[in-house]
């Protein structure tokens, strides 16, 4: 399973973005999806996760500014980000908690990263 991200670039404060992530390969169903987030120097840190149902949670430094919503049938998770701010510059990482099936018929739990996309915002 992979997953390949895209959305990202430069926007003034103000501006807004939307991220898209999508998993490909063989898997049985994508649970949790997520976007994380790291700027220079600082540590990973996790920006808004969905579950499959649609239940979201989000850092406090984004609510209210940022959306993230999923297509299950596209196996797409997205993030609408409104009011960008020059802090949220950093490169956005997407992930996803997948089931599948090994060649032997086993039941496999992964977690997986997309490559990430740099979202620039300037003042």
């Amino acid at each position: 399973v992979q997953l390949q991200a895209s959305g990202g670039g430069s926007v003034q404060a103000g501006g807004s973005l939307r991220l898209s992530c999508t998993a490909t390969g063989s898997f049985v169903r994508i649970n949790d999806m997520a976007w994380h987030r790291q700027a220079p120097g600082k540590q990973r840190e996790l920006v808004a996760r969905i579950n499959s149902a649609g239940t979201t949670n989000y850092a406090d430094s984004v609510k209210g500014r940022f959306t993230i919503f999923r297509d299950n049938a596209k196996a797409t998770v997205y993030l609408q980000m409104n009011s960008l701010k020059p802090e949220d510059t950093a490169v956005y990482y997407c992930e996803a908690d997948h089931l599948s099936l090994s060649a032997a018929q086993e039941w496999i739990a992964a977690r997986v990263w997309g490559q990430g996309t740099l979202v620039t915002v300037s003042s």
